[in-house]
């Protein structure tokens, strides 16, 4: 496994302390934990680079620009894109599923039309694919998961139809941690000339994905999972397709010519990218890229797996706990129950021991319906987690089951 010494090197808040005792980080699902250095790009840039990017020619101007830029080759490549300018920067995967929405959504579908999404998605995969189906008078469709969370894929091959124009599902559940089978739901959705949307969120830090062999339309993702800044992601789409599209929001910089007569757009990919980005993020990203390509795809995978399988044992022995989410292939997410209290009073009484844990729906309340749930508490693992983390969270749900007994 990844050892703990150099995760206590590169993640400086492991070893801050509250209130005299350290927390141990199980919310990496919400936003990771930040390399140091992003944090030290971000104040290099405030202390040091101050500049606005793309439109000056002075020095602090053009270093900014180009420090800003290579971020967008690094997820170029991260992602294998075929070209720079299918990375689009956006406030984050929220961000980027609503620019799709508003700009082809609005431009392209009628009444009648279908959307295909899942009963696991995030509210940011559903509600704007609500709001657009209630201006174009479009029908969402929604394919249907099992008791262990897996999306029944005959179900969903049922729903498809050349009625379908846009399937967008997510490729790594946060509340369930489902890794669906994506590639298999495009090609069911290419059948039928439906265009695929991937919310990439809690999969872009976790494993390789390469768009061009997926053959995704959109794929989006945020920083803040990957070890980054918050306030700033980033949408792919094929060139293809972004071509056909408005531009989301009017200002500078995605401009070509304005004149109080007629405004021309700015080429991909600055049509989408209105007004002064989050530059000092946007700077800050290269280096949580860079830093996931250093420890490499398989040596996270092979750590995490590692620990989803020590923590889901672990926790098979607390009293009354039950794990809501048993895929096939998941992801390091257990979300959890505990009979003896509400999930509310798991997370409150784990911060007194110092365990920070995620409770509530999610931002999935219709997955939490569907498994028969209000609400879990939920443990989300990152790199800097080990075993010895695993085994306080144990120690810690057992002092909580025994207060109740």
């Amino acid at each position: 496994m990844i050892s703990k010494e150099q995760m206590l090197k590169d993640f400086p808040q492991i070893s801050e302390k509250y209130d005299g005792k350290n927390i141990t980080y199980f919310d990496s699902a919400a936003t990771n934990l930040k390399y140091k250095k992003v944090i030290e790009s971000v104040n290099t840039y405030y202390a040091k680079e101050t500049a606005n990017i793309h439109r000056g020619i002075h020095t602090l101007s053009e270093l900014g620009t180009q420090k800003y830029e290579k971020t967008r080759d690094l997820l170029k490549d991260l992602i294998n894109a075929k070209d720079r300018k299918e990375v689009i920067f956006t406030r984050g995967t929220t961000d980027s599923i609503n620019l799709v929405a508003r700009t082809w959504g609005e431009a392209n579908l009628k009444a009648d039309d279908e959307i295909l999404i899942s009963h696991m998605e995030h509210h940011s995969n559903i509600v704007p694919w609500q709001m657009l189906c209630e201006k174009t008078g479009a029908k969402l469709k929604v394919a249907p998961i099992d008791d262990n969370g897996d999306i029944i894929i005959s179900e969903y091959i049922k729903l498809l139809s050349n009625k379908t124009k846009l399937v967008s599902i997510v490729y790594v559940s946060n509340s369930l941690g489902t890794v669906n089978p994506i590639k298999k739901l495009i090609t069911e959705a290419k059948k039928f000339n439906a265009l695929f949307l991937v919310d990439a969120a809690q999969a872009v830090s976790h494993k390789k994905i390469d768009v061009q062999e997926l053959g995704c339309d959109f794929l989006c993702m945020s920083a803040h999972k990957m070890f980054g800044p918050t306030g700033i992601g980033a949408l792919y789409g094929k060139e293809e397709v972004l071509n056909t599209m408005p531009p989301f929001l009017g200002g500078g910089d995605m401009i070509d010519k304005v004149t109080f007569e007629k405004t021309t757009y700015n080429d991909l990919p600055y049509k989408f990218e209105a007004g002064t980005p989050n530059i000092s993020a946007g700077i800050a990203w290269a280096s949580a890229i860079e830093y996931i390509n250093k420890i490499g795809f398989d040596a996270i995978a092979s750590h995490e797996n590692e620990l989803l399988k020590y923590a889901t044992e672990k926790l098979s022995t607390v009293s009354g706990l039950k794990i809501i989410g048993t895929a096939k292939e998941k992801s390091a997410v257990i979300s959890f129950t505990l009979e003896c209290c509400h999930p509310h009073d798991i997370a409150t009484m784990a911060n007194k021991y110092g365990v920070a844990l995620r409770t509530g729906h999610h931002c999935t309340q219709p997955a939490m319906q569907r498994m028969n749930v209000p609400a879990t508490a939920r443990a989300s693992f990152g790199i800097y987690n080990d075993k010895e983390d695993v085994d306080k969270l144990v120690d810690t749900l057992n002092k909580i089951v025994n207060l109740f007994e």
